[in-house]
């Protein structure tokens, strides 16, 4: 299996990310249909199906058939971390093989004994850990527009 190392994150997480984090600011409203999240968040549709599809096999959404059918979270957005969804959408955190604490694999072209990269890469890790573990979907909502009168 090969794995792809990408400092940046994906497209397809950002997208699985701004629409859970509109599930989780409707989270109390009930289920919420795929062409609604798909439109309020400039996701295309047919894109939002396959990720749907992931989070729902991995657990994170649950899909409600019916007149009132739709998508809602399968847990409390409190206790759904950030770093779960990325993991099952992107991948690996680890900016390489060698320092991934559950997609671990051996670079081809050094050696992890005596690799000067190794060291800082895994600090880097264990900072955007201590981060995205700590991070839920309820702290990714979208902000409200308030305009005051002045």
């Amino acid at each position: 299996m090969i794995l792809i190392y990408d400092v940046m994150l994906s497209q397809k997480s950002k997208y699985a990310l701004k629409a859970l984090g509109y599930l989780a600011k409707k989270h109390a409203d009930g289920p919420i249909l795929m062409s609604v999240i798909a439109r309020e968040k400039k996701i295309p549709q047919a894109f939002l199906e396959n990720i749907f599809h992931e989070l729902k096999k991995a657990g994170f959404l649950i899909s409600h058939r019916g007149r009132f059918g739709g998508y809602t979270l399968a847990d409390r957005p409190d206790r759904i971390k950030v770093s779960s969804v990325i993991r099952v959408v992107n991948g690996p955190l680890a900016m390489l093989p060698c320092v991934s604490l559950n997609f671990y694999a051996t670079c081809e072209d050094c050696s992890e004994d005596t690799c000067g990269l190794r060291g800082v890469f895994q600090d880097a890790r264990d900072a955007l850990l201590h981060v995205l573990e700590n991070r839920y979907l309820s702290d990714i909502t979208d902000k409200d527009n308030l305009y005051l009168d002045s």
